[in-house]
């Protein structure tokens, strides 16, 4: 027995008003089918059959897993339809279980609560849940046992139906068998003219079998997506929820409504948050580490107490203990930061392997070097590393002590000891615990008389 995930995912979502697909519109930066796959493979599918059909070829660019097969459904004609176009890669043994590529976040422990439902004897299960205002949706109609009897579709309804609280969420999980049977049973005979998948509910019923139900723990799980205000409205949400999940592990936010988390945020103990802050990609944080405001992290990890002061931008780095960053820091991809390092104030790295207790204080840039221990870099420092078609190395050993205003030429090496005069340009090897700078000869010029501005006729 193996699990198939279906997720529908071929609607156009005219009311994004957007020429990308809908469900490539981006919650947490991340396309909304990517979230349901990311949850399908959580579910340890065998394999993840998404029915695409608008923008079908800009889907197929911009999702890729593992596991993951496109179906096309040429024709839009309903649920039911789209369903029927994944079946030949169902089983009769495998376990079903039905997505949709606009509802992002139901929880992986949701989810095998439904499947744990399933057998021989209960073929099908639904995820429903209540609503105060059920307008639009298909009602859960049980009977007088409280058991399920039918779904009926909000424009099928009659006016008893209608003031039913209960709805179809639309995730269902099913038998491989059973379903190939009553997708092939369906019938397009309705107000919509569509194949409706909710219809399988009252087959499964005549076939004598009892419909299993279950619930999610909060409506955010089943809520879709139609357009721009229910998007925005569902990112707020799902950025609230991380960041009551933050706090739970002991994080201080200084505004849960100012950080959003873009990705997989691990966090240590003690670690503070200040407004503003945005985590992409996969960002560590160790014991102790405090962001500043209106901070930038990607990719990056932290290690135990290091902080980063304000408007500070970190991309694809790993970041040793106890250094301090900015304020208005920018630490690109390839940065290597050892314990103790401080960057601050309008510095920016790149390709930068820095050892313990190194400074790089005030206004400079370091590319593609490999500096050492104990060093000073003065504000003002560059390595040029680009000569327009190639880029080089610069090598900076233990405890060097670099000029305010210099520049390193690389491919150039500096070496341990080595102090660097302030203003220098530096060509060749400067040697261990020696004094190198180069320097024009200061001249005054005496009598020299300032231009004066030309009066004009």
């Amino acid at each position: 027995m193996s699990l198939k995930v279906v997720i529908l995912a071929a609607g156009k979502g005219t009311r994004m008003r957007s020429s990308l697909p809908k469900v490539l519109q981006p919650l947490a930066k991340r396309p909304l089918l990517s979230h349901v796959i990311a949850t399908a493979e959580k579910l340890g599918a065998s394999d993840i059959l998404a029915v695409i059909g608008h923008g079908a070829e800009d889907v197929q660019k911009q999702i890729q897993s593992e596991h993951l097969h496109f179906v096309m459904q040429e024709s839009q004609l309903g649920t039911g339809h789209a369903v029927q176009q994944a079946v030949d890669l169902i089983q009769d043994e495998d376990d079903v279980l039905i997505l949709y590529g606009d509802v992002p976040l139901t929880r992986v422990e949701t989810l095998q609560g439904l499947l744990s439902q399933l057998s021989q004897e209960h073929p099908l299960a639904l995820l429903t849940t209540k609503l105060e205002d059920a307008t639009g949706y298909g009602r859960i109609v049980r009977n007088t046992k409280q058991q399920v009897t039918a779904i009926v579709e909000e424009k099928d309804a009659n006016n008893e139906q209608k003031h039913i609280k209960e709805i179809n969420t639309g995730i269902m999980a099913s038998k491989g068998q059973s379903l190939k049977k009553w997708l092939g049973q369906l019938s397009n005979e309705n107000a919509q003219g569509e194949y409706y998948l909710t219809d399988i509910i009252a087959m499964c019923v005549e076939d004598g079998f009892f419909v299993e139900t279950a619930q999610p723990a909060s409506l955010m799980e089943v809520l879709g997506v139609n357009n721009k205000q229910q998007l925005q409205d569902l990112e707020r949400q799902y950025q609230a929820a991380l960041a009551n999940e933050l706090m739970e592990k002991g994080v201080t936010l200084i505004d849960v409504n100012r950080v959003d988390i873009r990705g997989e945020l691990e966090v240590g103990q003690d670690v503070e948050i200040d407004v503003n802050v945005v985590f992409e990609g996969k960002v560590t944080l160790g014991d102790g580490v405090k962001i500043g405001a209106n901070c930038i992290i990607k990719d990056c990890s932290l290690a135990d107490n290091t902080v980063v002061e304000a408007f500070s931008h970190l991309d694809e780095a790993e970041i040793g203990a106890n250094c301090v960053i900015g304020p208005y820091a920018r630490i690109r991809p390839g940065t290597v930061l050892s314990e103790k390092v401080k960057i601050g104030n309008f510095v920016e790295t790149k390709k930068a392997v820095i050892g313990t207790g190194s400074k790089v204080n005030h206004l400079s840039y370091v590319g593609d070097t490999v500096m050492g221990e104990n060093c000073n870099i003065g504000a003002g420092t560059i390595t040029c590393n680009y000569d327009g078609v190639n880029k080089y190395q610069t090598k900076i050993g233990d405890n060097v002590f670099v000029g305010s205003a210099s520049q390193l030429v690389a491919p150039v090496e500096v070496e341990r000891g080595a102090t660097i005069g302030a203003g220098s340009t530096i060509t060749k090897t400067a040697p261990a615990d020696e004094l190198t700078l180069s320097r024009s000869k200061q001249l005054t010029i005496k009598g020299w008389q300032k231009p004066t501005k030309k009066e004009k006729h």
